[in-house]
C-alpha cells in the first residue's frame, strides 16, 4: 500500500466466501475469445507452435523454477466490484490498443495447474477511469477526464481533484462503493484443465500516482453453477505490470496521447516490488513500430491454493 493513500474507507458490503457471478449473455460467454489485433493473433499462434515444436528441456526448467516462486500479493485497491461479469471479452465499447491477456495459474509448491479457478481482472481505461467510479476522475488519482466528461465535471480545475498524490490511487486504501452502473474492463473467467485463462481487453492507461497496471484475483474451491461461481476462497490478490518501453509507445497512440496526466513510471510505483515476473511483470509481444496493432501479454501466476489472500 502506498503511503499516499487515505485511511480505509467504508467496508465493501459483500461476503468474500459467498461469491455469485451474473452470467453475461450466452453468446458472449460461449464464444471463443478473440485476440486483439492481427499481430496479437499471430503471436498467440506462434507461441503455441513454439511450445509444441519442442523446447522441452527449457520448458521443464522454467516450470521447475516457477514452482518455488509465489506471485506477489498486493492490495485489492478501492475499485473492486465482486465478480460482476462472467466473460472473457471485457472490452465493451472502450477505445484503446487491443490487449490479449493470457494467464496460467499454477500451484507454486507442486507446479501443477490450478484448474477451474475463477480469475477476476479489472483495470482503468485508456484515460485512467475505472468503470463504476467515473465520478472519482482518473481512478481517484486526478487523471484527466475524457473529452466526453460526465456531466457535473467542471471544464476548469475540479475542486475535488487533489493537487498532490492521490488519496487512493487504485492500488490501496479502503474499498469505495460504486457510483455508477458501468462495468467495462471487468470480468471473471475460469481456468481450463491446464490452468490457462485468456481475456480480451485494451491496454490500460494511467492516472496520478500509479504506473500502468491490471488488478487480479484468483478464487478456488468454489462451485460453477448455471448462475455463475459461488463460494470458495480467494487465494491470490495481485496486480500485473508493464515495462516502460510499451507504455511509452502506447502514449503515442490515441486516445492515450490525449491524456494530460503526469505518469508514474514502473520504477517509481510504490505497489510494484521490482521483482520482475514474481512481482507481476508481464511478458509482452507486439510490433515494436506499430503497437496499435495489438499486444499479447502472458504470465504464469504461482499461488497457494490453501491460503486466503483477499488484499483487504
Amino acid at each position: 500500500m502506498t503511503g499516499n493513500h487515505t485511511a480505509e474507507g467504508p467496508k465493501h458490503k459483500r461476503d468474500l466466501t459467498r461469491r455469485k457471478v451474473v452470467v453475461a449473455g450466452a453468446g458472449a460467454a460461449a464464444a471463443a475469445v478473440g485476440v486483439g489485433g492481427t499481430l496479437a493473433a499471430g503471436a498467440f499462434a506462434g507461441e503455441t507452435k513454439d511450445k509444441a515444436a519442442g523446447a522441452s528441456a527449457s520448458s521443464s526448467s522454467s516450470a521447475a523454477e516457477a514452482c518455488y516462486k509465489l506471485t506477489s500479493e498486493t492490495t485489492e485497491g478501492p475499485y473492486y466490484i465482486d465478480a460482476d461479469k462472467l466473460r472473457q471479452d471485457i472490452t465493451e465499447d472502450k477505445e484503446g490498443i487491443p490487449l490479449t491477456l493470457r494467464l496460467k495459474v499454477i500451484d507454486a509448491e507442486s507446479c501443477k495447474p490450478v484448474a477451474n479457478a475463477a480469475v477476476d481482472i479489472w483495470h482503468c481505461d485508456a484515460l485512467g477511469l475505472y468503470s463504476g467510479y467515473e465520478s472519482f476522475s482518473g481512478g481517484g488519482g486526478g487523471g484527466a477526464p475524457p473529452t466526453d466528461a460526465p456531466s457535473g465535471t467542471p471544464t476548469d480545475v475540479p475542486s475535488g481533484t487533489p493537487t498532490g498524490e492521490p488519496p487512493s490511487g487504485g492500488g490501496g486504501g479502503g474499498h469505495e462503493e460504486p457510483t455508477s452502473e458501468t462495468r467495462y474492463l471487468r470480468g471473471t473467467w475460469r481456468t481450463d484443465r491446464k490452468g490457462f485463462v485468456t481475456f480480451k481487453t485494451v491496454f490500460p492507461g494511467w492516472y496520478q500516482g500509479r504506473c500502468v497496471h491490471i488488478h487480479t484475483k484468483v478464487h478456488v474451491s468454489g462451485e460453477w453453477t448455471d448462475a455463475g461461481y459461488e463460494g470458495g476462497t480467494t487465494c491470490h490478490t495481485g496486480q500485473f505490470f508493464f515495462d516502460e518501453e510499451p507504455v511509452l509507445a502506447s502514449a503515442e497512440v490515441e486516445p492515450y496521447s490525449t491524456s494530460t496526466t503526469e505518469r508514474t513510471t514502473l520504477d517509481e510505483d510504490t505497489i510494484y516490488d521490482q521483482s520482475g515476473t514474481t512481482g507481476g511483470l508481464l511478458k509482452l509481444k507486439y510490433k515494436k513500430n506499430d503497437i496499435a496493432k495489438g499486444v499479447l501479454a502472458t504470465i504464469t501466476v504461482g499461488v497457494d491454493p490453501e491460503a486466503t489472500n483477499t488484499g483487504t
